[in-house]
């Protein structure tokens, strides 16, 4: 080659060198992309054989035709319960009914009258006679009614009598036709209750709606003493003897059934303390000294009691000064009974009482009011008896002996 010639061979290779560069750098695109090509295909087939292991679980799990038209059916057993609570309610329950008070109501537009429902409350059907049923209740329950109606276990409605009815211990008795009482309660021993023991009281709390409701609860104490007020003047005139318990005893419960584990009778629902402070305090009338009073209303329409013929006033209730200068009483004498009037021909007048004799004693047993002399006087004496009292008399400690005898005057 001449490197004078400057168009010789020399010079074409030079030109070939740099066609040769020029086309380099196409040749490594086409590479390139060629690379890419082959990741992508790479990557394809590995995704199709992750799906390929995939698919037969998510086949599996797939809902089937079969799947969509099952329906899975709620299991439920029936299982038959019995308990005491269960068998005493079954064996009494059908002997607690219904009371209600009928009474006559004026039309304050028309003064026309008609009867209507006043109140309800419960009673316990507890013997069958002679085609009769005799049913107890509460005297509050039946008070100041012109007509009784009891329901029956089955709905039915019959007219009832009243046999009679006694304000001291709360309590009445209606007679009704047999037809449809198929059950009757059996008495049991209130004595016999323990502390603790679980009792039922079945009734009908706040109406008839509510016909035959259970509660149940245990025996809170026995043996208490509830001052009541007989005549609604604000002042305490008998203490009723009760059994307390817990279970819920409610307006409308009144007159039902209190009962043990075998299904007898051991009280009748009077009432419960309601103030807002206390919860669960139920009282019923022990069946020991329910039994003596429905006997005597039956017989009589009332209960027989004796009576002394006098009107009373609490020593506590009288003022200092009248208890000194008109009662003239020793100044260690705080409590008694004063004789406020002596009703004639009565035991206390026959026996010689006076006006403003103060009692502090029957028969050894020492009198603070009222409530111990009404206890004493119904619970410790009957018709006919002797009674022995000591009285102050113008200061004077006095003995006295009358012979009780039935009246109405207290």
């Amino acid at each position: 080659m001449d490197p004078n010639n400057p168009y010789g061979p020399q010079e074409e290779s030079k030109v070939e060198e740099n066609i040769v560069e020029k086309r380099a750098p196409k040749m490594e695109k086409k590479r390139g992309a060629a690379g890419y090509f082959f990741s992508a295909l790479a990557g394809v087939l590995v995704g199709a054989l992750l799906v390929w292991f995939l698919i037969p679980s998510v086949v599996t799990n797939l809902p089937t035709d079969n799947a969509a038209n099952t329906i899975t059916k709620t299991q439920q057993l029936s299982v038959d319960i019995t308990t005491d609570v269960t068998s005493a309610v079954e064996k009494a329950s059908r002997a607690v009914v219904g009371v209600s008070n009928i009474q006559s109501v004026t039309n304050f537009w028309s003064q026309s009258q008609s009867e209507q429902e006043a109140g309800t409350g419960s009673g316990v059907i507890y013997k069958k006679e002679n085609g009769k049923a005799y049913v107890i209740t509460n005297h509050h329950v039946i008070e100041n009614a012109k007509a009784v109606e009891v329901t029956l276990t089955d709905g039915a409605k019959v007219d009832a009598k009243l046999v009679g009815s006694d304000i001291w211990t709360d309590l009445a008795v209606l007679e009704i036709d047999d037809k449809g009482v198929d059950t009757v309660i059996e008495f049991g021993d209130s004595d016999a209750l323990k502390q603790g023991e679980t009792v039922i009281a079945i009734g009908n709390p706040l109406g008839l709606d509510f016909y035959g409701s259970v509660t149940t609860g245990v025996v809170s104490g026995k043996d208490r003493a509830i001052p009541v007020d007989i005549n609604g003047d604000g002042i305490e005139d008998w203490q009723a003897e009760v059994l307390q318990t817990d279970a819920a005893i409610n307006p409308g419960n009144s007159g039902g059934a209190l009962i043990n584990l075998a299904g007898q009778l051991v009280g009748i629902n009077s009432m419960k303390i309601s103030e807002a402070a206390v919860e669960g305090m139920g009282l019923s009338i022990p069946v020991n000294s329910t039994i003596p009073i429905i006997e005597d209303l039956e017989a009589n329409g009332k209960v027989n009691r004796p009576s002394m013929g006098i009107t009373l006033v609490d020593v506590t209730n009288v003022p200092a000064f009248h208890q000194r200068e008109t009662l003239k009483l020793p100044a260690e004498v705080t409590t008694g009974v004063v004789v406020d009037q002596v009703i004639e021909n009565t035991p206390a007048a026959l026996g010689g009482m006076k006006p403003y004799d103060v009692i502090v004693e029957m028969d050894g047993q020492k009198i603070e009011n009222t409530i111990d002399l009404r206890k004493h006087l119904y619970n410790e004496k009957e018709i006919g008896d002797e009674m022995k009292l000591k009285v102050y008399r113008q200061g004077n400690l006095v003995e006295i002996t009358i012979m009780l005898k039935e009246t109405d005057t207290l």
